[in-house]
């Protein structure tokens, strides 16, 4: 852990027009706003509240949660900063807490809290199902069956890279094969801590008790959770992991991102995939009745704040872990800070916080990066390739021991 953090870098804001933030703000948010107002069929009420939301987005003011809002949630965003927002055009506080704020919204536009018939029901839901049930989930199911004869520890690293590139699970396994080019990974991959890694959570002998409990922090639903479970199935199956904790939202949250309910249904989808995708399902399945996989939700999973700030419950729990792996941009950006860093600043540095060993799992969808060496900030500067940081082309690996 250094002695001191470094000196905190400009936080991203959104309000540069032609910035990727920006164009989140101004063109994303009113874009999701339009496709959840067609996949439901909301009564007028709700329908009037998408529309306010929608004009608020383009020209309007951050507004306090409403006075119906549960009072123990109006209280959290008050300190989470609608106290000082509230009034403040979207494009002019952190971008991160205009993002988080957004999507709480939306949630109250569409009902989501009650009371009335569309309490609980998921405004992302039908894309998340969609995705789930694609030929290409199929197709990534299926690829499954083909690992099966690689040894241990080829097969840890493609499960790996599955979960690391999420819905280009396919990328993830054919970079991870006999097969795939060294320069190729190099090329994708701008940092790769796995070896630090796995020397975290060794193989232990069969019938050897494990210690080890891994902390999951899931990011995305749909087929990029369930190579997620996958990698815990196998960890688990290989006796790398005695136990797994898994980290999604209580809530419905940045479209896709992973609630109980998508955690359910990932798994029933793999239980019914057959082959090695049901047997892996089957694992899981026997791991969350007897307790060795359990999955949590917390409040400040989504809050529109750092990681530097969780609570203490949290921070005890993290602090228990053999190591806690975030997984994607979102929680990237949550774990170093969402801030102007320059590249080449030490990972280990800004999650020097983090209270255990902590690893990030990554594709890279927005502008903030640490960790990166020099030379490999140059060549990503100098590939001619502008939008890197923001396009899901690279990924990274980093782990603080």
């Amino acid at each position: 852990m250094p002695d001191t953090p470094p000196e905190p870098a400009p936080v991203i804001l959104g309000d540069e027009p032609g910035s990727f933030p920006h164009s989140v703000l101004a063109e994303r948010h009113p874009a999701i706003l339009r496709q959840v107002g067609e996949a439901f069929p909301y009564d007028p009420e709700r329908r009037a509240g998408l529309d306010a939301l929608l004009a608020s987005c383009a020209d309007g003011a951050i507004e306090p949660l409403p006075d119906a809002a549960d009072p123990a949630d109006r209280r959290r965003w008050a300190e989470w900063g609608t106290d000082r927002y509230a009034g403040r055009s979207w494009f002019d506080v952190p971008w991160l807490w205009a993002e988080s704020h957004f999507y709480r919204r939306l949630l109250d536009a569409v009902g989501y809290f009650g009371p009335g018939p569309w309490q609980g029901v998921d405004p992302f839901r039908p894309a998340k199902l969609a995705e789930l049930g694609s030929p290409e989930t199929d197709e990534e199911l299926a690829a499954l069956d083909d690992l099966a004869g690689l040894p241990a520890e080829e097969r840890t690293r493609a499960l790996l890279h599955g979960s690391l590139w999420g819905n280009r699970a396919d990328l993830g396994f054919r970079l991870s094969g006999n097969g795939a080019r060294t320069e190729d990974r190099v090329r994708a991959l701008v940092a790769d801590d796995s070896d630090v890694l796995w020397s975290l959570l060794p193989p232990s002998a069969p019938g050897t008790p494990v210690p080890a409990t891994l902390c999951l922090v899931a990011d995305n639903a749909g087929r990029e959770l369930v190579p997620d479970l996958l990698l815990v199935a196998h960890l688990l199956a290989e006796g790398r992991i005695g136990r797994a904790v898994l980290h999604v939202k209580p809530h419905p949250y940045y479209v896709s991102d992973a609630t109980p309910a998508d955690v359910l249904d990932a798994l029933r989808r793999l239980v019914a995939a057959g082959g090695a995708a049901a047997s892996y399902g089957e694992g899981l399945w026997t791991a969350l009745t007897d307790g060795r996989v359990t999955v949590r939700v917390h409040p400040f999973s989504c809050a529109p704040l750092p990681y530097a700030d969780m609570p203490g419950d949290l921070r005890a729990e993290f602090a228990s872990a053999t190591v806690t792996v975030l997984k994607g941009d979102l929680n990237y950006r949550r774990l170093v800070g969402d801030r102007y860093w320059p590249p080449t600043t030490p990972f280990a540095d800004v999650t020097g916080y983090f209270p255990g060993p902590v690893a990030a799992l990554r594709t890279l969808k927005s502008d903030v990066i640490t960790g990166l060496t020099a030379r490999t900030e140059a060549a990503l500067e100098a590939s001619g390739e502008r939008r890197w940081r923001t396009s899901g082309t690279h990924a990274l690996i980093q782990v603080r021991g």
